[in-house]
Order: structure tokens, then C-alpha cells, then sequence
């Protein structure tokens, strides 16, 4: 199941004898997996709504956003000129992280290596790296001073960031300073602008201004797709299926309408049915990630006011009611499931993922829409990716006939120089940060965040319609260094002792020895 299916003349070959190349689906239609996962045994799908059952149009939707961003931040006393600034789609992704000392745009890997470091729009280098960050290095445990932009409502949160930077620093009227901007007897520190910033962000979501003006025009904000009550429909057969979202009940039927009305359109393979028959249990407001620990008090909603009833509600599950609040814990006792049983789906790495995998033990589904995006670079410019591993190559002729007695040097000066001018070309094909999961042969934090918590991902959940249910996703193995660098060979057992240390040699050859599970079993989808 794992080799997705055969087609073509690999049919008619025996079992594991195709190319694995020609049995995979279009890339784009693709799931893609870090941990097995076997579809069959999931009883119940999860939805995030906001940018996973609800895609918002991009770069329309973030430049809405920016502009009620920037309109805020005039009223409480920034500059008017700051409105001149656009919403530029090719600078930010997710995954940076803002220095609220410095007032830097970072990208880091998971260490904290610095990877691309940006002041306002001016990418800085080599010794203005090292006055800010001697070692090129950040301490990410530091909450207060270093901030994680991860999800894709903090794009226009990060180029906003960028243009407040790049105003200051060249407007006249005010002096530069390491950590924010002198004017007069005033300084305004970066802490401050991020402080201002974040502010400004909760004012456009929690106010309602940012929803009043996606709902004023939804065809061009959110994306209508008629697979999506297809698919829905699909999986009802085989599980149960929840909604849990933060946003409020009056935003959420609006969207959700809109998402499963098909009626003046001519769709007449697409069920015409309310968008709550879909779902056995609805939960809005659910403020995650509180929502994954202990969570709020569960009320119902009244669906014919939008307002909350009294009191906390006890009672079962009721067909298409919908709650506000609640908890996970509340999720699975309403649905009579369990952590493993339940396949969650979201576009929030912290807020959605790694919370559900940490807490609940739940199965995990990332949506990446920029992954289209990324596919189609990595596709398009293989011709790049070659070249570094060629460079890798060059330079390992270079040191191969030398050891520790060698007094040799090689010049390695040009090829450093071009493996950066490489990288740096790789990454502008992506956008001006770069790519989204790496830099170079460098992944970044938010790779490494997805490989670590989510168990399969894609650039939309509607790629489950080309999956069949009963499928095993197999996650391909993780090699060590040791392990992708070093060539599998058949050697002598008296060969292979020879070689091995004398504290192991005594042993007996590792090769011949099984590992045992404790139980004696093999999960059937490669999980403990």
C-alpha cells in the first residue's frame, strides 16, 4: 500500500520488483509521511476551519489584513507615511523568527543557527551578523526577546515588522540606535514596536474588522472548492468527524455556508445538504491551545441567535448542535474515541499539531499550502540541488589521500564561495527569505518542527480524495549520517569479526543477531 498502487507496464511485474518511481501519485496530490500511519484504523477526523477547511485567497487575504494592520497602527500615533507600504507576497515566510532586541527578521534552524538575518528589508552579512549574534547563534528558549512567527496569519505580522524597520531606519527625523529609534526625548525600542505590532494583530482578529471584511466579499477571499463537501462526505461513511476552531459561531456558519452551497452553481454531482449534517460533533471558540489542556467551560450554542446558553453543558451528543469552548478531553468523551483513534487536521504547527500530538497522543495532519510552491522549485531547479552535491563531492577529492600527517592545505576558498552563491540562488527561487523548509542542505526550525510532530502532511487535506481508505501510509527510513554516507557490502563473518573491536568481536557477528520487541509483535502501521 505504501508504494501507492501500480500503473503501467510495472503492473506486470512481481510484488516489489517495479520502480518505486512509477507507482507514486502527482506530486501534488500527494500526502506526504514522517511517521506511519494506517488510515483504517482511524475512527475519527478532526478540521481545524481557518486556513484548512477555509483556504483564504493569497496574496489578497494577507494584504486585507496588512492594510487593517497599518491603518491601527496610524490610530494610535505611528506615522501616516507607514501607509504608503504594500503587502509584498515574495518577502515573508512562515517560520521566522523576530529579535524584539535588534528588531531582526531571522530564519534559524533548529538549534538556533542563524540561517538568513534581515534589518527591515536590508539583508545583513558576515561582520554585521557577528555584532549582533558573535557566534551566529540564538538562544530560542528565550521567549521574551525572540518570537516565532509560524502560522499564515503571522505572514503579514512578519512583512509589517520588516517595513516599521525599514520607515525608521531611513526616515530623517529619527536616530538609529542598536535597539529601537531616538526622536527628540523619545525612544521607541523594537520591544515596544513589537509590543505595538502584536497589539495591532489582536485588535484587526478580535475586533471583528478583519471577518467583517472577508464576509463583504467572500468569492474574493476564501477558496470554493466542490471537492470539499465531497470528500466530507466520503469520510462520514468511514468515521466520525469534528469541527474545532477558534473562531466564533456567527463567522464560522458564514464561511462554512459559503464553503457547502453549491445551488446557483452548475455542480450536480455536489449533495446539496446543510454544512452541519457533515459533522458529528462542532466546537467554536476553543481557544487553542488551551483547548488541548485544560481547556474552558462547554456551552451550547443557540444556532438561530449565535449566542451561548447558560450554564455548562452535561449532556450527550447531540446531532447537529453545535458547542462553544470545551476541551479535547471533552472531544473524545462526546465522540466515545481516544487519542490514536482520532486523525486531526490543521495549519497551526503549535496551536494545532504540536499540541494534539504532545497531549492527546492524536494522529496529526499539517496543511502546508506553500508546498505547492516548494514542489514546483524543487522539481523545476533540480539542476541547483545537483550542483551542491556535485561541490560536496569536489570536496571530498580534495581531502581523500589526506589524514592527520598530511601538511597539505587545499584552497577551498572558490568552493565555499560557490556553494553560497548556490545556496543564495536556490533560496531566490522561493522568495526573497528563501525556502520555507531549508537554506542551502540546511533545514530550517519550522522543518524540523513539522518532521517531528506531524505524522503526515500536504498542501491541502482534499488530497485524501485520491487515497483510499484502507491505506497504509509507510514513512520512508530516517537514515543517520553514518548510514546514508556509507555503502552496504557482504562481508565474511570471518572478515566482518576481524574488523569489528575486540570488546564487540567477542559478541559474536551483530549482523546475525534479531532485535526483539518486548512483545514478540510488529504494529501493523510502524507505531508503538
Amino acid at each position: 500500500m505504501g508504494s501507492e498502487g501500480q500503473r503501467g507496464p510495472a503492473a506486470t511485474r512481481g510484488p516489489g520488483q517495479g520502480d518505486p518511481r512509477a507507482l507514486r501519485r502527482d506530486c501534488q496530490h500527494r500526502i506526504f509521511v514522517n511517521r506511519s500511519l494506517a488510515l483504517e484504523k482511524i475512527k475519527c477526523f478532526g478540521f481545524d476551519m481557518d486556513y484548512t477547511l477555509a483556504m483564504y485567497k493569497s496574496p489578497d487575504y494577507e494584504e486585507l489584513a496588512f492594510t487593517l494592520l497599518l491603518e491601527h497602527l496610524v490610530a494610535i500615533g505611528y506615522p501616516p507615511e507607514i501607509l504608503a507600504y504594500k503587502y509584498d507576497p515574495t518577502f515573508p515566510t512562515r517560520g521566522l523568527v523576530f529579535d524584539a532586541l535588534y528588531g531582526n527578521l531571522l530564519k534559524v534552524d533548529s538549534h538556533g543557527n542563524l540561517l538568513v538575518c534581515a534589518h527591515g528589508f536590508r539583508f545583513l552579512k558576515g561582520a554585521e551578523i557577528l555584532h549582533y549574534y558573535p557566534n551566529k547563534f540564538i538562544q530560542r528558549d528565550d521567549m521574551k526577546r525572540f518570537h516565532i512567527l509560524n502560522t499564515l496569519f503571522n505572514l503579514t505580522e512578519a512583512h509589517l515588522y520588516a517595513c516599521l524597520v525599514d520607515f525608521f531606519t531611513n526616515c530623517s527625523r529619527y536616530v538609529n540606535c542598536d535597539t529601537g529609534y531616538k526622536h527628540g526625548n523619545l525612544f521607541m525600542s523594537f520591544c515596544s514596536m513589537f509590543q505595538d505590532v502584536r497589539e495591532a494583530m489582536d485588535h484587526v482578529h478580535l475586533s471583528g474588522c478583519l471577518k467583517e471584511k472577508t464576509l463583504e466579499n467572500l468569492e474574493k477571499y476564501v477558496v470554493k472548492d466542490p471537492r470539499v463537501p465531497l470528500l466530507l462526505s466520503r469520510m462520514k461513511e468511514v468515521g466520525k468527524i469534528f469541527l474545532a476552531t477558534n473562531s466564533d459561531y456567527t463567522y464560522t456558519d458564514a464561511i462554512m455556508s459559503y464553503l457547502f452551497d453549491f445551488s446557483n452553481e452548475d455542480k450536480a454531482d455536489v449533495p446539496q445538504r446543510p454544512w452541519r449534517s457533515y459533522f458529528d460533533l462542532i466546537v467554536v471558540d476553543t481557544r487553542k491551545p488551551l483547548f488541548f489542556a485544560e481547556g474552558t467551560v462547554l456551552r451550547q450554542v443557540d444556532t438561530d441567535t449565535g449566542k451561548l446558553r447558560i450554564g455548562t453543558y452535561t449532556g450527550p451528543l447531540q446531532h447537529c448542535a453545535v458547542y462553544s469552548g470545551g476541551s479535547s478531553d471533552v472531544v473524545c468523551d462526546l465522540l466515545g474515541v481516544k487519542g490514536k483513534d482520532i486523525l486531526y487536521m490543521g495549519d497551526h504547527i503549535f496551536g494545532d499539531i504540536l499540541k494534539s500530538k504532545k497531549r492527546q497522543g492524536w494522529r496529526t495532519f499539517l496543511v502546508v499550502p506553500e508546498l505547492a510552491r516548494e514542489l514546483q522549485v524543487w522539481t523545476e531547479k533540480s539542476e541547483l540541488f545537483e550542483e551542491l552535491r556535485s561541490l560536496d563531492v569536489f570536496l571530498a577529492e580534495l581531502y581523500q589521500h589526506l589524514d592527520s600527517g598530511s601538511s597539505e592545505r587545499p584552497d577551498i576558498s572558490s568552493i565555499k564561495r560557490r556553494i553560497q552563491k548556490v545556496t543564495h540562488e536556490m533560496d531566490m527561487c522561493y522568495g526573497k527569505m528563501g525556502s520555507l523548509f531549508r537554506c542551502g542542505s540546511r533545514q530550517t526550525l519550522f522543518a524540523n518542527q513539522l518532521m517531528r510532530y506531524a505524522d503526515l502532511y500536504a498542501a491541502s487535506f482534499i488530497n485524501f480524495l485520491y487515497y483510499p481508505f484502507s491505506y497504509l501510509f509507510r514513512a520512508p527510513p530516517v537514515l543517520m549520517a553514518h548510514e546514508s554516507t556509507v555503502e552496504h557490502s557482504r562481508l565474511d563473518s570471518g572478515d566482518m569479526v576481524a574488523a569489528l573491536p575486540p570488546w564487540l568481536a567477542q559478541h559474536g557477528d551483530p549482523s546475525q543477531q534479531v532485535p526483539q520487541d518486548s512483545s514478540g509483535e510488529e504494529e501493523d502501521d510502524g507505531e508503538a
